[in-house]
């Protein structure tokens, strides 16, 4: 299991959410680059960055601070928060960005998705925000009637490769994450899971390990409630 250290952007600095609830936010830190090379320090080779500005107001608001940490770290980063159509797409795949993260646009245009699916492959992956099971958009502020897990069945039957899943009321809470929800997902064939939201304990990546591709960690890392060296030594991720 592959574990990506998350930087969440608001006004170019990194900080923590509780629920996607922007009035609940704590800014950790007021130079991104310089996180994103302590996850570097810690072994990190993968990173999982999000333009909340960009999330909540379909702007790339965040693009020059995402630049700058891709061409500061050897990490292959993966970057979601608004991106809406193709020109965002390619800005941040020509910025040297590994995959982008499509979240409302591929819930509310699927002409769309699949298109980009089709032309970019496995450098398009999907972000599923789930609150009560419903698919959540634009920043988590509106819940769709779209049921979570019959929304990862269509992006698998589509071709899409990776899915980063989260639960909304488990995220920033350091209380644990919904692994029931990671285990039913196990059981859609051909979908690269990456867990994401409220992972809080070693013994969760101990778990994790046999059910997800991969793991985001974010509050419990900026907490100290995780150590990023030992989660990645527990998560079994080749070095």
């Amino acid at each position: 299991m592959k574990i990506f250290p998350a930087i969440d952007l608001i006004d170019g600095k990194a900080v923590r959410l509780v629920k996607g609830d922007y009035d609940q936010k704590t800014v950790y830190n007021d130079d991104p680059v310089s996180v994103a090379g302590g996850f570097r320090d810690a072994g990190a080779r993968y990173l999982h960055l999000v333009d909340l500005d960009g999330a909540k107001d379909g702007v790339l608001k965040n693009f020059t601070t995402i630049k700058a940490i891709v061409e500061s770290t050897d990490m292959y980063v993966e970057v979601g928060g608004g991106i809406r159509d193709e020109e965002c797409i390619m800005q941040y795949l020509d910025a040297g960005v590994g995959r982008v993260i499509l979240g409302s646009a591929a819930v509310e245009d699927r002409d769309f998705l699949e298109a980009m699916v089709q032309k970019y492959g496995g450098r398009i992956a999907v972000g599923v925000d789930a609150k009560d099971g419903k698919v959540a958009i634009h920043g988590w502020k509106t819940v769709t009637d779209e049921d979570s897990f019959e929304f990862c069945r269509y992006l698998e039957s589509i071709g899409v490769e990776a899915v980063i899943y989260t639960d909304i009321a488990k995220d920033g809470g350091l209380g644990g994450t919904n692994i029931a929800a990671y285990k039913k997902l196990r059981e859609i064939c051909g979908l690269k899971i990456t867990a994401s939201g409220g992972i809080s304990f070693e013994s969760e990546i101990t778990e994790l390990k046999d059910i997800t591709y991969a793991a985001i960690l974010g509050k419990a890392l900026y907490s100290g409630s995780l150590d990023l060296a030992k989660a990645i030594e527990l998560s079994g991720e080749k070095q």
